[in-house]
């Protein structure tokens, strides 16, 4: 599609899997007007995506996500991930509902983006997944956050790949899946707000995060498991925030292990 190659500076190489050749071929021409951006093209199905993966080793893979019922952009990104966990997926979506927002990144999704958005906001976005951030509106980020919250007290997380938490950083991320604030984990977890922020520390390191909603969206994404019996701490639950930062930058994670 270019004549770029990937040993130039800044090249970003990305895979279009769309529902159709037709739909790929024309969304990876546009994007290879982009100079920063190396495309290739592959079929919808399943052993295509997968060939093409090992062929062209792309940084970011766009698929189609589900809509409705439709579960196919759920499994696709979970073979993805499967294969090439280091791959940035983002999933194109028809609508942006609740549904299908959360089964993307429950699949493994960095990011969604609607159908419906600009194609100068979608360069943006593989940008910024290449850089590491999740992608995702706060409406979006609003939908994964009431996920979170109905999963309630009896979901843990075990953590995916090769991340593993010890029991309390796991104790930490459900807190902060839940929304809250350094002083909140604290009281219901029987510790100094300093030892929390040092658990934040660790576990932002090992997951390979910068904020708390990509925190979040990894707590969403790792396995469920039997939860342990309780500890003995305040049993009085500090009330949730309504809002967490949508701060993704690499910069800004001491700021936000601070809150």
């Amino acid at each position: 599609m270019a004549s770029l190659t990937s040993a130039e500076p800044g090249v970003i190489r990305i895979l279009v899997a769309d529902t159709t050749p037709m739909n790929s071929q024309m969304l990876a021409e546009v994007l290879a007007k982009h100079r920063q951006f190396l495309v290739f093209e592959s079929g919808p199905g399943r052993s295509q995506v997968l060939a093409a993966l090992a062929q062209h080793h792309p940084d970011v893979a766009i698929v189609s996500g589900n809509s409705g019922e439709e579960r196919d952009g759920v499994s696709l990104t979970e073979s993805i991930r499967g294969v090439s966990p280091a791959i940035r997926v983002l999933q194109l979506l028809d609508q942006s509902d609740r549904q299908s927002v959360v089964q993307a990144f429950r699949s493994g999704a960095r990011g969604v983006f609607c159908r419906t958005s600009s194609l100068d906001l979608l360069a943006k976005c593989l940008t910024r997944l290449q850089e590491g951030h999740v992608w995702a509106n706060a409406e979006e980020l609003n939908f994964v956050m009431d996920a979170l919250s109905a999963a309630g007290q009896g979901h843990k997380f075990a953590g995916t790949g090769n991340v593993k938490l010890s029991r309390r950083e796991l104790d930490v991320t459900r807190c902060v899946a839940e929304g809250l604030t350094n002083r909140e984990i604290a009281a219901r977890l029987g510790l100094t707000e300093h030892t929390v922020k040092n658990y934040l520390f660790r576990i932002f390191d090992k997951v390979g995060v910068s904020s708390r909603v990509e925190l979040v969206l990894f707590a969403l994404a790792a396995p469920a498991v039997s939860p342990d019996p309780p500890a003995p701490a305040n049993t009085q639950k500090p009330p949730r925030r309504s809002e967490l930062s949508v701060a993704t930058s690499r910069l800004a994670a001491r700021k936000q292990i601070a809150r």
